[in-house]
């Protein structure tokens, strides 16, 4: 069966950058845009132009730059906010102003004082008026995941009538199980007329995390764009990780879906991000952290020096780590011992092992990790 493709909407320049202490500069900003053009990004969602004079000229420069992604700017459903985009967009080759507002009752209550009907016209309107500008405009029905699905079908009714290309269905709290968003999907699917001219698009915040477990859910049940940043960066507990949607999909090949992200540049982009934003990456995040492919578990060890997919589902190749790890800690055995020895240049027989072996523990007990310095003092030191 021929593989769906899914699209990736990457929002690292905007919703990424919303991470307090994050805020990057004009340099970074284009380095890190033309990285995701290369990295196979459909769309680069540059920035919210309205928001300041600095956020304006990175959309502008961006779309001057990006040569193959759409090039999206944000806005709220606001005359003004999408003339400012519009305006900024002008130099894209592939332009799309991304507009919407709140569509659940605490927003509609509490944010606009505003009735639902009040809220369904002022989404078309917004629509409308970016589709002047624009052929492609995307439309986000905030907090989504919390909006009552009859609601919602009617607001994409609504949008789609006025002329949406993308349907954006936020998970914006975080607060859907995989279960709930996937139905919603599916909900919108079966019920919205008109659905087959719009592409539904899944954007989930991680504040239980379960961002990715909701995106790929999404996707499941029809959705064939999903947005997401690098590292999982964004407000709060952040977005679905970019290159974690990526993997799930190539590693269940089952689903029929993929993307065009060449996955060898994931691991040196993770790294750019982080570097560029001050924002470390934990070490046992999927995919990009540090051990994502490192072992110090001496039954690990054992099986993935014997055969690597004993305990890698992933080969570190694929998403541009150089190799395994080995890590040599008080939890590791011979194997493994034997293992970094012989890589610098010690073929321990079996008794020399055993011997070296005790000194190795009696070290690894004292310090975290021991390293390629120690062991021919921990070899030395054993009288083998």
């Amino acid at each position: 069966m021929a593989q769906d493709k899914v699209d990736i909407f990457d929002t690292t320049l905007r919703d990424g950058e919303q991470v307090p202490g994050c805020k990057l500069d004009a340099t970074s900003k284009l380095a890190i845009a033309a990285r995701l053009d290369e990295l196979g990004v459909d769309i680069i969602e540059a920035g919210f132009p309205i928001s300041s004079p600095g956020d304006f000229k990175a959309v502008e420069d961006i779309s001057k730059l990006v040569k193959n992604a759409r090039v999206c700017g944000l806005t709220r459903a606001v005359e003004k906010d999408i003339n400012v985009a519009a305006e900024a967009l002008q130099h894209a080759k592939r332009p799309r102003i991304h507009t919407g507002i709140g569509t659940s009752d605490s927003h509609i209550q509490y944010k606009f004082k505003a009735t639902r009907e009040e809220v369904l016209e002022r989404a078309y309107k917004a629509v409308k008026h970016a589709k002047s500008f624009v052929e492609d405009v995307e439309f986000y029905a905030e907090d989504a995941g919390r909006t009552d699905n009859e609601f919602l079908a009617r607001v994409c009714e609504k949008v789609i009538e006025a002329g949406a290309t993308v349907l954006n269905i936020p998970d914006t709290t975080g607060y859907c199980l995989p279960d709930q968003y996937g139905t919603k999907i599916k909900y919108l699917i079966d019920n919205v007329k008109g659905i087959e001219n719009a592409t539904i698009s899944c954007h989930c915040h991680n504040d239980l995390g379960l961002a990715t477990a909701n995106s790929i859910a999404g996707a499941i049940n029809g959705a064939r764009q999903i947005e997401c940043t690098i590292n999982g960066v964004g407000e709060r507990a952040g977005n679905t990780a970019l290159e974690e949607i990526v993997m799930v999909l190539r590693q269940h090949s089952h689903l029929n879906l993929d993307t065009n992200i060449d996955a060898t540049l994931l691991n040196d982009t993770s790294r750019m991000v982080s570097e560029s934003m001050g924002m470390p990456v934990q070490p046992n995040k999927a995919i990009v952290g540090a051990n994502a492919f490192a072992h110090s578990s001496g039954i690990h060890q054992d099986g993935v020096i014997k055969k690597r997919e004993t305990y890698e589902i992933i080969n570190p190749a694929d998403v541009g780590v150089d190799e395994s790890a080995i890590i040599l800690t008080a939890r590791s055995g011979r194997a493994a011992l034997a293992y970094r020895a012989k890589n610098i240049g010690f073929e321990l027989d079996k008794k020399q092992l055993d011997k070296v072996y005790l000194e190795f523990l009696r070290v690894a007990d004292i310090q975290k990790e021991v390293n390629d310095k120690d062991l021919p003092l921990i070899i030395k030191a054993s009288n083998i």
